[in-house]
C-alpha cells in the first residue's frame, strides 16, 4: 500500500516536470519566434512573398500619399520593380523607403512571416544592386519616364546619376529629349523620389 503511494506520488511528479519542461520549450520557441520576427526588414518580407508567389500584386501607399498596385517582378537592394496596373508607363521602379504602407492580400501575410532574415545568395544580382545602377539603366537607355516626388509627377528623361540624386531634363510626355523640348533641368534627391515609371 505504502509502495504504491509513492508510486503514484513519483508518477504525479513526473507528469508535473514533463508538463513544466513543455511549457517552458513552448516559451524558448515563442521568444525565438519573436526574435526573428523583429529581425525581418519590409525587404525581406517582400522578397518571401515574391519567392512564393512571383509576380504577386502588392497593394502599396507611398509616402507621398498615392496608392499602387504593382505585380511584383524584382527585389532589389533597396528597390521593388514590376508593373502597375494602369497607364502607358507601366513599368516601375519603387525605392522601399518610399513604402509608407503594404496592405497583404490573400496568403500573402502568411509568406511574408515566412521569410528568414538572411541576406540572400551573393549569386542574386538583382539583390547587390542599388537604385542608382537602376536609375544609370535607365538613363543610358534615354528612356523617357515620369518621377513621383514630393506628391507632384513629372516627366522627362534622366540625363545624369549622382551618388544620390538625378539630373531630369523635363519635357512633355510623349516628347523625345531634345534641347529646344526642354522646359527645365531639375536635380531630384533619391530620398525625395516615391516611384520611376518607364
Amino acid at each position: 500500500m505504502t509502495r504504491m503511494r509513492w508510486q503514484n506520488l513519483f508518477d504525479d511528479l513526473e507528469g508535473q516536470l514533463a508538463s513544466e519542461l513543455d511549457a517552458e520549450e513552448v516559451d524558448l520557441l515563442a521568444e525565438e519566434e519573436r526574435l526573428r520576427l523583429g529581425r525581418l526588414t519590409l525587404r525581406d518580407r517582400l522578397r518571401a512573398v515574391h519567392e512564393v508567389e512571383p509576380g504577386a500584386v502588392l497593394a502599396l501607399t507611398l509616402r507621398g500619399g498615392d496608392r499602387v498596385s504593382l505585380a511584383l517582378a524584382t527585389v532589389g537592394r533597396d528597390w521593388i520593380a514590376g508593373d502597375l496596373d494602369a497607364g502607358v508607363l507601366r513599368s516601375a521602379v519603387v525605392p522601399l523607403a518610399a513604402v509608407a504602407a503594404y496592405d497583404p492580400a490573400g496568403g500573402q501575410l502568411a509568406a511574408s512571416l515566412r521569410a528568414e532574415p538572411v541576406p540572400e545568395p551573393p549569386t542574386a544580382l538583382s539583390a547587390r544592386l542599388g537604385l542608382a545602377f537602376v536609375l544609370r539603366d535607365l538613363c543610358r537607355r534615354r528612356a523617357a519616364v515620369e518621377l513621383h516626388v514630393a506628391g507632384e509627377r513629372r516627366h522627362g528623361t534622366i540625363d545624369r546619376v549622382g551618388r544620390d540624386h538625378l539630373d531630369l531634363a523635363e519635357h512633355a510626355p510623349g516628347e523625345p529629349r531634345r534641347t529646344a523640348a526642354v522646359a527645365r533641368i531639375r536635380l531630384v534627391a533619391f530620398d525625395a523620389l516615391d516611384l520611376v515609371r518607364f
